[in-house]
């Protein structure tokens, strides 16, 4: 069961850092040439880039209002998940009861930023991102396996 969880887990976590590093790495290339087109951008409609040059591709446009405008908290959101994954493949492998609760809590966190994020995708920006949408996936299969880990404490 151990084994199960750590490489199912540790899979999921790899998945999310590789498409987080992709947000990051489209955001870049969009800040220095204004004219880039990301594999991602199939219309105006279905474009990863509208999302994450949007003000909520930062801090969840959320962190902007206690921290400030130019605060070193003010990361893009592709960072906070690169944090996120990597975050929970060592706790993963570090295990004990602390690890597991920190996994559990820490993934619901990261699926109520994702609700969030998908209202604001759906409703504000008028947008369907499939790297987000993924990121959302790929989070709520992370707080399944937590969840499940987490109840046979």
């Amino acid at each position: 069961m151990i084994v199960e969880f750590l490489s199912l887990h540790a899979s999921l976590c790899v998945v999310g850092i590789i498409l987080s590093i992709y947000a990051l790495h489209v955001e870049l290339e969009k800040e220095k040439n204004k004219s880039y087109v990301a594999f991602c951008d199939f219309s105006d409609r279905v474009s990863c880039t509208k999302a994450f040059s949007s003000y909520y591709g930062k801090g969840f446009g959320l962190l902007q209002h206690i921290v400030g405008e130019d605060s070193i908290l003010i990361q893009p959101n592709s960072v906070l998940g690169i944090i996120f994954y990597v975050l929970q493949l060592v706790l993963g492998y570090v295990g004990g009861s602390v690890c597991v609760h920190l996994l559990f809590y820490t993934s619901l966190l990261s699926c109520l930023g994702c609700v969030w994020l998908s209202y604001v995708l759906y409703f504000i920006l008028k947008d369907t991102c499939v790297v987000c949408i993924s990121t959302y996936v790929v989070n709520f299969a992370i707080m399944f396996v937590n969840y499940q880990t987490f109840i046979t404490l």
